[in-house]
């Protein structure tokens, strides 16, 4: 069982978001749609770094290279890593 206190916070903390300013981006979108704007956006902060942005979602690496892998299926543009 994983802990919220287990999940190390993002490097750089996410601005926060009045509840007016969240909910008008996620009105009419899909719980899928949300997670895959979540792990694109998320993969992009961590410059593409897979194993860093499994942390900060708190996702396993392999969750996530295999959400990955689906996104790419569907012709979805995923974040290389960047050296």
């Amino acid at each position: 069982m994983t802990y919220e206190s287990d999940v190390p916070a993002p490097e750089t903390p996410a601005p926060s978001l009045a509840p007016n300013e969240v909910v008008p981006l996620l009105i009419g979108s899909t719980v899928g749609e949300v997670e895959r704007e979540l792990v694109l956006q998320t993969l992009a902060r961590c410059d593409g770094n897979r194993t860093r942005a499994a942390r900060v979602l708190g996702v396993s690496v392999r969750t996530l290279r295999n959400k990955i892998r689906q996104y790419s299926a569907e012709g979805i543009d995923v974040p290389a890593h960047s050296d």
